[in-house]
Protein backbone atom coordinates (compact mmCIF):
# COMPACT_ATOMS: atom_id res chain seq x y z
CA UNK A 1 0.00 0.00 0.00
CA UNK A 2 1.22 3.47 -0.85
CA UNK A 3 1.23 5.85 2.14
CA UNK A 4 -0.99 8.89 2.03
CA UNK A 5 0.77 12.14 1.29
CA UNK A 6 0.78 14.57 4.20
CA UNK A 7 -0.30 17.41 1.92
CA UNK A 8 -3.34 15.48 0.69
CA UNK A 9 -4.65 13.92 3.90
CA UNK A 10 -5.79 14.65 7.43
CA UNK A 11 -4.18 13.25 10.57
CA UNK A 12 -7.15 10.92 11.07
CA UNK A 13 -6.89 9.62 7.48
CA UNK A 14 -3.20 8.90 8.01
CA UNK A 15 -3.90 7.15 11.31
CA UNK A 16 -6.58 4.99 9.70
CA UNK A 17 -4.26 4.15 6.80
CA UNK A 18 -1.59 2.96 9.25
CA UNK A 19 -4.09 0.77 11.10
CA UNK A 20 -5.16 -0.81 7.80
CA UNK A 21 -1.64 -1.16 6.41
CA UNK A 22 -0.11 -2.65 9.58
CA UNK A 23 -2.78 -4.74 11.32
CA UNK A 24 -1.76 -6.70 14.38
CA UNK A 25 -2.53 -10.35 13.70
CA UNK A 26 -1.43 -11.42 17.21
CA UNK A 27 1.11 -13.87 15.83
CA UNK A 28 4.47 -12.14 16.19
CA UNK A 29 6.43 -15.15 15.01
CA UNK A 30 4.54 -15.07 11.71
CA UNK A 31 4.19 -11.33 11.16
CA UNK A 32 7.38 -9.68 12.41
CA UNK A 33 5.97 -6.15 12.75
CA UNK A 34 6.62 -6.08 16.49
CA UNK A 35 10.23 -7.10 15.98
CA UNK A 36 10.75 -4.60 13.17
CA UNK A 37 9.40 -1.75 15.32
CA UNK A 38 11.02 -2.95 18.57
CA UNK A 39 7.71 -3.89 20.22
CA UNK A 40 6.27 -0.42 19.72
CA UNK A 41 2.78 0.22 18.46
CA UNK A 42 2.79 1.36 14.83
CA UNK A 43 0.78 4.45 15.75
CA UNK A 44 3.51 5.48 18.20
CA UNK A 45 6.29 4.75 15.73
CA UNK A 46 4.61 6.88 13.06
CA UNK A 47 3.22 9.56 15.36
CA UNK A 48 5.15 12.29 13.51
CA UNK A 49 3.68 11.05 10.22
CA UNK A 50 0.17 11.15 11.66
CA UNK A 51 0.78 14.70 12.90
CA UNK A 52 2.22 15.74 9.53
CA UNK A 53 5.70 16.50 10.88
CA UNK A 54 7.72 13.86 8.97
CA UNK A 55 6.91 11.68 6.00
CA UNK A 56 6.25 7.97 6.26
CA UNK A 57 9.43 7.32 4.29
CA UNK A 58 11.61 9.42 6.62
CA UNK A 59 10.46 7.50 9.68
CA UNK A 60 10.78 4.16 7.91
CA UNK A 61 14.42 4.93 7.07
CA UNK A 62 15.15 5.35 10.78
CA UNK A 63 14.01 1.78 11.45
CA UNK A 64 15.88 0.32 8.49
CA UNK A 65 19.17 1.58 9.93
CA UNK A 66 18.73 -0.11 13.32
Amino acid sequence: MIPLRIEDSTPEERRQWLIKAFPCISDCEQCGLCKMYHNQDVELVYEDYIKGIRTFEEISKDYRRI
